[in-house]
C-alpha cells in the first residue's frame, strides 16, 4: 500500500471514529433517560429508535450507504431469533439499521469497557462472558426471558468474527437450541461487503462503500425437539451460505 493510500486510510479511520463517538454521544443523553422513565418493551424500543438514529448518522457520514433486501418478509411485530454472519465491526451498524423493531443482541462483556459506548452498550445488549459457565447460563436465561415477553434477540450463531475464507465458520448450538426450547422461529440474515470495507484484522484498508444485508424467509421450529438441533442448525447454516453465495459480487 502506497504512503497516499495509507494516509489516506488513516484519515478516512479518524474521521469514522469521530463520527462514532460524536453520534454516540447525541443520543447517550435520551438512551439513559429512556432506561430511567420506561420499563419493559417499550424502553427497548425507544432505545432503538435512538440507536438507528445513531446508525443511520454514522451510515452518511461515513458514506456507509446499508441496503436491505427482502425485509417485507419479516413481521416487526412478531419475536424472531435473528441469524445473522459476522465479518467486521460494521456489522453493529447494518443489523441496527436492517433489522425492523428493536430486540436483544447477545454480545460479549468485553464491549462493556469501552468509554460511551460501554454505557449504551449495558442497556441494550445481554452481556456473555464466554470464559464463564455461570455468565453463559444467565445469558440464556436473560434470552429466554425476552423471548417469552415477545421480545425478538439477535445471536451471531458463529460466536466472533469470521476470519477464514469461508463465507460462514461453524456454527455453534446455542441459537438453535434455543428456537427450539422457546419454539420462536428463527429469522436468517446475512451482510455482505462489510468485511471488505473494514476488515478487522487490517483496518488501514478501511474504505467506504455499500453494506447490503438481505433477509431470507423465517424458518418455522414448530414441532421440533432437542434431537432436532442438528438439522436445524445444518438447515438455517445451509440457507445462508447459499444467500452470500447468490447476493455477493
Amino acid at each position: 500500500m502506497s504512503i497516499i493510500k495509507k494516509v489516506s486510510a488513516a484519515l478516512f479511520l479518524i474521521w469514522g471514529l469521530f463520527v462514532f463517538i460524536t453520534a454516540m454521544i447525541l443520543v447517550l443523553p435520551f438512551i439513559l433517560l429512556s432506561s430511567v422513565i420506561f420499563q419493559g418493551k417499550r424502553r427497548q424500543d425507544i432505545a432503538f429508535f435512538f440507536l438507528k438514529i445513531w446508525g443511520w448518522i454514522f451510515s452518511i457520514l461515513c458514506f456507509y450507504p446499508v441496503r436491505v433486501k427482502n425485509r417485507k418478509i419479516i413481521n416487526p411485530d412478531k419475536a424472531y431469533i435473528y441469524v445473522s454472519n459476522h465479518n467486521s465491526y460494521l456489522d453493529a451498524i447494518a443489523v441496527v439499521i436492517a433489522i425492523p423493531g428493536s430486540f436483544k443482541p447477545l454480545g460479549k462483556i468485553e464491549m462493556a469497557k469501552m468509554p460511551i459506548f460501554g454505557l449504551i452498550y449495558r442497556r441494550v445488549v445481554v452481556m456473555i462472558d464466554r470464559k464463564s459457565k455461570e455468565s453463559r447460563a444467565k445469558s440464556l436465561e436473560d434470552l429466554k426471558y425476552y423471548l417469552s415477553k415477545g421480545r425478538s434477540i439477535l445471536i451471531f450463531p458463529e460466536g466472533t468474527m469470521n476470519n477464514s475464507s469461508y463465507p460462514l465458520a461453524e456454527f455453534y448450538d446455542g441459537a438453535f437450541k434455543l428456537a427450539i426450547e422457546t419454539q420462536t422461529p428463527i429469522a436468517p440474515m446475512i451482510i455482505l461487503n462489510a468485511r471488505d470495507l473494514l476488515p478487522r484484522i487490517s483496518p488501514l484498508s478501511a474504505k467506504p462503500g455499500l453494506i447490503k444485508c438481505v433477509f431470507d424467509t423465517p424458518v418455522e421450529v414448530s414441532g421440533l425437539g432437542s434431537e432436532d438441533v442438528d438439522s436445524l442448525k445444518a438447515k438455517v447454516y445451509n440457507r445462508m451460505e447459499s444467500l452470500i453465495q447468490k447476493h455477493s459480487g
